[in-house]
């Protein structure tokens, strides 16, 4: 592997504020954006991933604010989610200052878009996310994973390892791949989902959902994960960016 292992904290923003919860509830107040993306900036982040969690419309411009205002502050990979529908979306993101643009829902409701970002703005832009969850009673895949909406809470019954290979053949340069059974639960990344995408695809995936302690990401590198993600460790000190990248390092991967 001669690619560097990136280490990339997420930041879920409502209404202009980065907040964090548990299985995407209970959402509490972590600061400002825009500052926050300064210190990780300063800190060794090697990307930054912005979620509008609430994407009403009402929101919209806050977050092209934030979007612009972080872009000027910061010098890494910027990717942007979260109510983005259309291609004029994507253009607007990028235009403010975005690096790439995540689709998650709109990309299942019309999984053209996902061919025309690509075709428009080029396969590197483009990064699909995916709520990926176990299989509750009564719902069956091959995987034994299905894609969730709606921060986890509405299953659809699509396999979520199939989903990432007909995302990656349309056009998305990479996964964002989220476990919702872990998410904030800070008991370690979901390895066996991603083994599975990683089994399937060839584009880079970012692992998201668990991180809670420094021995939980060369596991997440072991299963095919090329990115880390985390977000309420970061936010709250609990863990630093270069603590993450001594362990991989560590660990004999290579980091930036």
């Amino acid at each position: 592997m001669s690619l560097s292992i990136r280490v990339i904290p997420c930041l879920d923003v409502d209404e202009g504020r980065v907040v964090k919860g548990v299985n995407f509830l209970d959402l509490r107040d972590a600061g400002d954006p825009v500052e926050l993306a300064a210190r990780y900036n300063a800190e060794g982040a090697d990307e930054l991933i912005f979620l509008d969690i609430t994407a009403s419309s009402s929101d919209r411009s806050t977050m092209y604010d934030v979007v612009s205002r972080t872009a000027e502050s910061v010098f890494i990979p910027l990717t942007v989610g979260g109510g983005v529908r259309a291609v004029e979306d994507f253009n607007r993101l990028l235009r403010a200052g975005a690096d790439k643009v995540s689709l998650n829902t709109a990309a299942l409701n019309d999984p053209d878009l996902l061919n025309d970002a690509a075709e428009r703005f080029g396969a590197q832009c483009v990064v699909l996310s995916i709520d990926a969850r176990r299989c509750p009673d009564g719902v069956f895949t091959d995987s034994g994973f299905e894609v969730t909406t709606h921060g986890g809470r509405r299953g659809t019954g699509i396999d979520a390892v199939k989903w990432a290979i007909e995302g990656t053949k349309r056009g998305a340069g990479e996964i964002l791949l989220n476990s919702m059974d872990a998410d904030g639960t800070k008991e370690g990344y979901d390895l066996a989902l991603i083994a599975m995408v990683r089994a399937e695809v060839s584009v880079p995936i970012i692992a998201s959902g668990g991180a809670g302690k420094l021995e939980d990401f060369v596991p997440a590198v072991i299963a095919g994960a090329d990115a880390v993600l985390a977000a309420s460790v970061f936010h709250f000190g609990q863990l630093r960016i270069d603590e993450v990248k001594k362990v991989l390092a560590d660990a004999d991967y290579p980091v930036r």
